[in-house]
C-alpha cells in the first residue's frame, strides 16, 4: 500500500512540475502550448507503459490450487454455503452477498453462521484462512 501511495504521489509531483515548467516556457515565449501539452502526454504515456510492464511480470506464473471437492463434502458444506464462503473470500459484506445471490440478508447471516460452525471458526478472516488451508477456495 505504501508503495502505491509513493508511486501516485511521485506522479502527481511530476505532473505539477511539468505544469510549472510549461507555465515558465509559455511566459518566456519559447514554446507553443500544443508542444508542451503533447510532451506532457507522451511522458505520461511512457510512465503508464512502464508501470504496466512491471505489473505484468511474465516470469511470475500463477500457482493453480485445485479445489479439494472431497474436503468440501467432508465438511458438509452445501452448494449455497460454499457460494457464500467464496463471496466472503472476495471481501463482500453480508448485504452485498445477499444482493448478488438474490436472497435476504438474514438468509446470508444463517449461511455464514453455518459456514463458521462447519469450519469451526468464529470470524470471517479465520474462515477464509482455514478454507485456504483446506484448499477449498478458488484463486481470485
Amino acid at each position: 500500500m505504501k508503495k502505491t501511495i509513493f508511486i501516485f504521489a511521485t506522479l502527481i509531483i511530476a505532473l505539477l512540475l511539468l505544469f510549472q515548467l510549461s507555465k515558465f516556457s509559455i511566459m518566456q515565449g519559447n514554446s507553443s502550448l500544443e508542444f508542451i501539452i503533447a510532451s506532457i502526454a507522451i511522458i505520461f504515456l511512457f510512465i503508464g507503459i512502464y508501470i504496466n510492464r512491471r505489473k505484468e511480470n511474465p516470469n511470475q506464473k500463477p500457482t493453480a490450487v485445485a479445489i479439494n471437492h472431497a474436503q468440501i463434502e467432508a465438511l458438509g458444506l452445501s452448494k449455497r454455503e460454499y457460494e457464500v464462503l467464496c463471496k466472503l473470500a472476495q471481501g463482500h459484506t453480508n448485504k452485498e452477498i445477499a444482493s448478488l445471490l438474490f436472497v435476504s440478508e438474514s438468509t446470508i447471516k444463517t449461511h455464514v453462521s453455518n459456514v463458521y460452525t462447519k469450519l469451526d471458526v468464529k470470524r470471517r478472516t479465520q474462515a477464509i484462512q482455514k478454507a485456504k488451508e483446506l484448499e477449498i477456495l478458488p484463486i481470485s
